[in-house]
């Protein structure tokens, strides 16, 4: 059913919920409270959210166009030619009944081409470029994330209905569906941004949608400097790194920005290089011209057809790459990744999920027995240590921003145990008086064991690199 038809077949639905009280005040005697609980216990308790409060003639005015939209659509004609003379079509209504006098025309006319053309109440958030999150709670309560706090918006939906229509315009597009009995779906906008949906009965406060918006212009490493997540020395260093065919994965929490880290340090590969990127929803935006995008698939309605990220990685090795760029690395994957860096597909990037660079190294070691081969503890080890070279650790920090906090050395094993060396740091003093963390960025005076392979390469770095301002020469 397309968007307007729903929109249609919405017009006599009520715009109020009721509040239902949950449980009285507490009783003095000891005997009534658990007589209360008891029988609190026994019936149905249904949370309810007081919807911000709506005009109702500019809800009708709003359906009343709707209407008259639906009259002016010629068979076969795309509803987005309609889109310059719906403010005329708006006047003309007012004109013919005076009591819509007091609607605010322009507003309804811009949600009536948001819903039409893009993503609904939703859509001024995606456009405003301070937004880097969009999250929907229901239909009542819209929050997003700027400059690195949350913050709830007067942006809402009409009711259930509306957000499961903009769910729907999201997932259609790109082949996926959202229903009762596939109640969660991971996709992406047009334009990259990583969109998660969750509906009931999963979603107790309504349908539910999280958006984690892109750039219009990708970062570039520059950006990354002057928002403060990297330094010039690190930059200087992870490009010696990426040009020099390292290994590297990019680790962090949710939020962190290791997707971001991940583009920036894509744009470092030569554009001569064939690349292979995997992921479950395509967001990378490289800017080479030799790629090839894969995105897994989730099973059909029949519980079949799916498409792993491991399946994709095996695939990927017959297709002849330069680099294998994997969006995040989650389960049993992540043997076929290890195996494939360590079979001369050097120069591979990757993400995951940790605290530290020893908490991925312990995390590695667990998604490899996820692949249900019998591996002793030790080999493994030696799989992770032999194949990844650099380990990225970010973190977002109570203010908000985001940092590339550590960048680990994978040095090897000895004994039992992969040793790591961190080469530069994130040293944190405090916080100001405006919450702000204070601290900085710095080597740890350390030079890596793989110096001479980026001498190798050709690469040569400033010997300063490696210490702090004021170190080198002393």
């Amino acid at each position: 059913m397309s968007l307007l038809s729903r929109i249609k077949s919405k017009t006599d639905q009520s715009m109020t919920e009721q509040v239902q009280a949950v449980i009285g005040p507490p009783s003095k005697d000891n005997h009534e409270q658990k007589e209360q609980v008891a029988t609190s216990k026994q019936e149905t308790v249904t949370k309810s959210v007081v919807p911000k409060k709506r005009n109702d003639k500019q809800l009708a005015f709003k359906e009343l166009l709707h209407k008259n939209i639906l009259q002016e659509i010629k068979e076969g004609q795309d509803v987005e030619e309609l889109i310059p003379d719906i403010d005329q079509m708006a006047m003309e209504l007012m004109k013919e009944d005076d009591s819509f006098r007091s609607v605010d025309r322009k507003k309804v006319v811009e949600e009536m081409i948001n819903d039409l053309t893009g993503f609904g109440p939703i859509n001024p958030l995606l456009l405003d470029e301070d937004v880097t999150e969009v999250m929907v709670n229901g239909p009542t309560h819209v929050y997003c994330e700027r400059k690195g706090k949350i913050i709830l918006t007067d942006v809402t939906f009409r009711d259930n209905e509306h957000v499961m229509a903009v769910i729907e315009k999201i997932v259609a597009p790109i082949g996926r569906r959202i229903d009762e009995s596939s109640p969660m779906v991971d996709a992406r906008l047009p334009d990259g941004s990583r969109v998660n949906a969750i509906i009931p009965p999963l979603a107790l406060n309504g349908p539910t949608i999280t958006i984690r918006k892109f750039a219009k212009d990708p970062f570039g490493i520059s950006d990354l400097v002057s928002f403060g997540t990297l330094t010039d020395k690190m930059a200087i260093f992870l490009d010696a790194c990426v040009k020099a065919r390292l290994n590297i994965f990019v680790s962090g929490g949710t939020g962190s920005g290791k997707t971001t880290t991940l583009n920036v340090l894509s744009n470092f590969i030569p554009n001569d290089e064939r690349i292979v990127t995997i992921e479950d929803a395509a967001e990378l935006q490289l800017g080479q011209e030799h790629v090839v995008s894969l995105e897994s698939r989730p099973p059909n309605i029949e519980g079949k057809g799916a498409i792993t990220i491991r399946d994709l990685v095996r695939n990927s090795l017959r297709m002849r790459p330069d680099r294998v760029v994997i969006g995040e690395v989650r389960g049993a994957e992540a043997l076929d990744m290890l195996q494939a860096m360590n079979t001369g597909h050097d120069g591979s990037l990757a993400t995951g999920h940790s605290n530290s660079p020893r908490d991925m190294i312990a995390r590695l070691e667990t998604m490899v027995l996820l692949a249900g081969v019998e591996l002793p503890v030790k080999a493994i080890r030696e799989q992770i240590s032999g194949a990844i070279d650099l380990i990225i650790q970010q973190s977002r920090l109570k203010d908000g921003s985001r940092k590339i906090v550590s960048i680990t050395e994978v040095q090897g094993l000895e004994g039992d145990v992969i040793v790591l060396q961190d080469i530069f740091t994130f040293e944190q003093n405090g916080l100001d008086e405006q919450g702000k963390v204070i601290g900085s960025l710095v080597p740890t005076g350390v030079r890596p064991k793989f110096y001479e392979q980026l001498q190798s390469s050709g690469i040569e770095l400033p010997g300063n690199v490696f210490f702090r301002d004021g170190e080198w020469g002393q």
